[in-house]
Protein backbone atom coordinates (compact mmCIF):
# COMPACT_ATOMS: atom_id res chain seq x y z
CA UNK A 1 0.00 0.00 0.00
CA UNK A 2 1.08 3.49 -0.49
CA UNK A 3 2.65 4.91 2.10
CA UNK A 4 0.71 7.78 4.38
CA UNK A 5 2.33 11.25 3.17
CA UNK A 6 2.32 9.72 0.04
CA UNK A 7 -1.45 9.07 0.34
CA UNK A 8 -2.42 12.59 1.68
CA UNK A 9 -0.49 14.19 -1.18
CA UNK A 10 -2.04 12.51 -3.52
CA UNK A 11 -4.94 12.91 -2.59
CA UNK A 12 -4.90 16.97 -2.17
CA UNK A 13 -3.74 16.40 -6.10
CA UNK A 14 -6.70 14.92 -7.06
CA UNK A 15 -8.89 16.99 -4.90
CA UNK A 16 -7.19 20.43 -6.66
CA UNK A 17 -7.97 18.64 -9.92
CA UNK A 18 -11.32 17.86 -9.72
CA UNK A 19 -11.73 21.58 -8.44
CA UNK A 20 -9.68 22.86 -12.03
CA UNK A 21 -12.74 23.39 -14.26
CA UNK A 22 -12.25 20.61 -17.22
CA UNK A 23 -15.10 18.63 -19.71
CA UNK A 24 -16.56 16.30 -16.71
CA UNK A 25 -17.56 19.03 -14.79
CA UNK A 26 -18.53 21.52 -16.98
CA UNK A 27 -20.89 18.76 -18.36
CA UNK A 28 -22.34 17.40 -14.75
CA UNK A 29 -23.14 21.25 -13.92
CA UNK A 30 -25.31 21.97 -17.21
CA UNK A 31 -26.55 19.20 -16.82
CA UNK A 32 -27.72 20.00 -13.43
CA UNK A 33 -29.63 22.68 -14.54
CA UNK A 34 -30.94 21.81 -17.50
CA UNK A 35 -32.38 18.62 -16.63
CA UNK A 36 -31.92 18.23 -13.23
CA UNK A 37 -30.20 16.35 -10.36
CA UNK A 38 -31.20 13.16 -11.20
CA UNK A 39 -30.16 13.54 -14.59
CA UNK A 40 -26.86 14.88 -13.85
CA UNK A 41 -26.07 11.89 -10.86
CA UNK A 42 -27.13 9.07 -13.81
CA UNK A 43 -24.36 11.32 -15.76
CA UNK A 44 -22.12 11.29 -13.25
CA UNK A 45 -22.40 6.99 -13.15
CA UNK A 46 -21.22 7.38 -16.64
CA UNK A 47 -18.37 9.55 -15.68
CA UNK A 48 -17.32 7.05 -12.58
CA UNK A 49 -17.38 3.87 -15.21
CA UNK A 50 -15.22 6.08 -17.54
CA UNK A 51 -12.60 6.47 -14.77
CA UNK A 52 -12.52 3.07 -13.85
CA UNK A 53 -12.04 2.37 -17.32
CA UNK A 54 -9.09 3.88 -17.52
CA UNK A 55 -7.47 3.17 -13.92
CA UNK A 56 -7.68 -0.52 -14.42
CA UNK A 57 -6.08 0.11 -17.82
CA UNK A 58 -3.32 2.66 -16.13
CA UNK A 59 -2.39 0.21 -13.48
CA UNK A 60 -1.91 -2.94 -15.47
CA UNK A 61 0.37 -0.87 -18.10
CA UNK A 62 2.48 0.61 -15.41
CA UNK A 63 2.63 -2.34 -13.74
CA UNK A 64 4.29 -3.99 -17.19
CA UNK A 65 6.34 -0.71 -17.19
CA UNK A 66 8.08 -0.15 -14.08
CA UNK A 67 9.01 -4.26 -14.22
CA UNK A 68 10.06 -4.24 -17.72
CA UNK A 69 12.02 -1.04 -18.89
CA UNK A 70 14.49 0.84 -16.39
CA UNK A 71 14.34 4.61 -15.35
CA UNK A 72 10.59 4.16 -16.31
CA UNK A 73 9.59 5.47 -12.83
CA UNK A 74 11.60 8.69 -12.94
CA UNK A 75 10.48 9.47 -16.79
CA UNK A 76 6.87 9.18 -15.36
CA UNK A 77 7.68 11.31 -12.47
CA UNK A 78 8.83 14.10 -15.18
CA UNK A 79 5.84 13.75 -17.29
CA UNK A 80 3.80 14.35 -14.12
CA UNK A 81 5.19 17.35 -13.12
CA UNK A 82 4.87 18.60 -16.56
CA UNK A 83 1.30 17.50 -16.89
CA UNK A 84 0.48 19.24 -13.88
CA UNK A 85 2.34 22.21 -14.89
CA UNK A 86 0.04 22.17 -18.01
CA UNK A 87 -3.16 21.98 -15.76
CA UNK A 88 -1.61 25.03 -13.83
CA UNK A 89 -1.20 27.21 -16.71
CA UNK A 90 -5.14 26.03 -17.73
CA UNK A 91 -6.62 27.54 -14.20
CA UNK A 92 -4.98 30.86 -14.49
CA UNK A 93 -4.62 31.72 -18.29
CA UNK A 94 -7.24 34.93 -19.40
CA UNK A 95 -10.07 33.26 -20.88
CA UNK A 96 -10.01 29.88 -18.90
CA UNK A 97 -13.57 28.51 -18.51
CA UNK A 98 -15.68 28.18 -15.67
CA UNK A 99 -17.74 25.70 -15.36
CA UNK A 100 -20.51 27.51 -13.98
CA UNK A 101 -20.82 29.45 -17.70
CA UNK A 102 -23.59 26.77 -18.45
CA UNK A 103 -24.39 25.04 -21.65
CA UNK A 104 -27.88 24.59 -22.52
CA UNK A 105 -28.48 20.50 -22.96
CA UNK A 106 -31.80 19.20 -24.28
CA UNK A 107 -33.67 16.39 -21.97
CA UNK A 108 -32.23 12.99 -22.66
CA UNK A 109 -33.53 9.36 -21.15
CA UNK A 110 -31.42 7.15 -18.71
CA UNK A 111 -29.93 5.21 -20.93
CA UNK A 112 -28.17 8.30 -23.04
CA UNK A 113 -27.43 9.95 -19.84
CA UNK A 114 -25.29 7.43 -18.86
CA UNK A 115 -23.78 7.27 -21.81
CA UNK A 116 -23.01 10.79 -22.53
CA UNK A 117 -21.02 10.80 -18.88
CA UNK A 118 -18.98 7.72 -20.15
CA UNK A 119 -18.19 9.34 -23.41
CA UNK A 120 -17.65 12.57 -21.48
CA UNK A 121 -15.07 11.02 -18.94
CA UNK A 122 -13.68 8.27 -21.73
CA UNK A 123 -12.41 11.39 -24.59
CA UNK A 124 -11.62 13.54 -21.56
CA UNK A 125 -7.72 13.40 -22.27
CA UNK A 126 -7.13 15.00 -18.87
CA UNK A 127 -8.31 11.68 -17.25
CA UNK A 128 -6.40 9.69 -19.57
CA UNK A 129 -3.00 11.63 -19.35
CA UNK A 130 -3.45 11.85 -15.21
CA UNK A 131 -4.04 7.84 -15.31
CA UNK A 132 -0.52 7.24 -17.33
CA UNK A 133 1.15 10.36 -15.85
CA UNK A 134 0.45 11.44 -12.29
CA UNK A 135 -0.35 7.93 -10.92
CA UNK A 136 3.47 6.65 -11.29
CA UNK A 137 4.68 9.53 -9.08
CA UNK A 138 2.92 7.99 -5.78
CA UNK A 139 3.98 4.49 -6.43
CA UNK A 140 6.65 2.86 -4.61
CA UNK A 141 7.90 -0.76 -5.36
CA UNK A 142 9.62 -1.18 -2.21
CA UNK A 143 6.20 -0.69 -0.20
CA UNK A 144 4.80 -3.56 -1.92
CA UNK A 145 2.78 -5.27 -4.90
CA UNK A 146 2.28 -2.19 -7.31
CA UNK A 147 -0.84 -3.36 -8.71
CA UNK A 148 -2.58 -3.17 -5.47
CA UNK A 149 -0.98 0.07 -4.82
CA UNK A 150 -2.00 1.53 -8.53
CA UNK A 151 -5.73 0.31 -7.56
CA UNK A 152 -6.18 1.83 -4.28
CA UNK A 153 -4.18 5.42 -5.81
CA UNK A 154 -7.19 5.23 -8.60
CA UNK A 155 -9.87 4.56 -6.09
CA UNK A 156 -8.99 6.84 -4.17
CA UNK A 157 -9.27 9.85 -6.94
CA UNK A 158 -12.41 8.21 -8.03
CA UNK A 159 -14.28 8.59 -4.87
CA UNK A 160 -12.76 12.34 -4.18
CA UNK A 161 -14.13 13.32 -7.99
CA UNK A 162 -17.20 11.43 -7.69
CA UNK A 163 -17.61 13.12 -4.14
CA UNK A 164 -16.73 17.05 -4.90
CA UNK A 165 -18.91 16.17 -8.25
CA UNK A 166 -21.75 15.31 -6.39
CA UNK A 167 -21.74 18.51 -4.10
CA UNK A 168 -21.03 20.52 -7.12
CA UNK A 169 -24.37 18.82 -8.80
CA UNK A 170 -26.30 19.14 -5.50
CA UNK A 171 -25.31 23.51 -5.50
CA UNK A 172 -25.30 23.95 -9.02
CA UNK A 173 -28.08 26.40 -9.64
CA UNK A 174 -27.29 28.46 -6.45
CA UNK A 175 -23.48 28.05 -6.85
CA UNK A 176 -24.40 29.81 -10.62
CA UNK A 177 -26.53 32.39 -9.31
CA UNK A 178 -23.85 33.21 -6.70
CA UNK A 179 -20.95 33.31 -8.93
CA UNK A 180 -22.53 35.10 -11.77
CA UNK A 181 -22.83 37.95 -9.50
CA UNK A 182 -19.38 37.17 -7.91
CA UNK A 183 -16.54 37.17 -10.71
CA UNK A 184 -13.91 37.87 -7.93
CA UNK A 185 -14.60 34.47 -6.35
CA UNK A 186 -13.73 32.77 -9.59
CA UNK A 187 -10.45 34.54 -9.96
CA UNK A 188 -9.45 33.92 -6.71
CA UNK A 189 -10.02 29.64 -6.58
CA UNK A 190 -8.55 29.77 -10.51
CA UNK A 191 -5.29 31.00 -9.55
CA UNK A 192 -5.66 28.83 -5.66
CA UNK A 193 -5.72 25.79 -7.40
CA UNK A 194 -3.01 27.01 -10.02
CA UNK A 195 -0.33 28.07 -7.31
CA UNK A 196 -0.81 24.09 -5.05
CA UNK A 197 -0.88 22.15 -8.96
CA UNK A 198 2.50 24.21 -9.65
CA UNK A 199 3.78 24.04 -6.27
CA UNK A 200 3.13 20.01 -6.71
CA UNK A 201 4.63 20.29 -10.11
CA UNK A 202 7.86 21.59 -8.79
CA UNK A 203 8.52 19.37 -6.51
CA UNK A 204 7.64 15.98 -8.54
CA UNK A 205 10.31 17.62 -11.37
CA UNK A 206 12.78 17.97 -8.63
CA UNK A 207 12.38 14.33 -6.68
CA UNK A 208 12.75 13.07 -10.38
CA UNK A 209 16.58 14.75 -10.65
CA UNK A 210 17.64 12.98 -8.10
Amino acid sequence: MPDVAGFVAFSLIALGMVLTPGPNMIYLVSRSISQGRAAAFLSLVGVAAGFVFYMVSAALGITSLLLAVPYAYEALKMAGAIYLLCLAWQSVRPGGKSPFHVRELPPDGPRKLLAMGLLTSILNPKVAVMYLSLLPQFIHPEHGNVLSQAVALGFTQIAISVSVNAIFIVAAGALAGFLATRPTWLSIQRWLMGTILAAFAIRMATEAQR
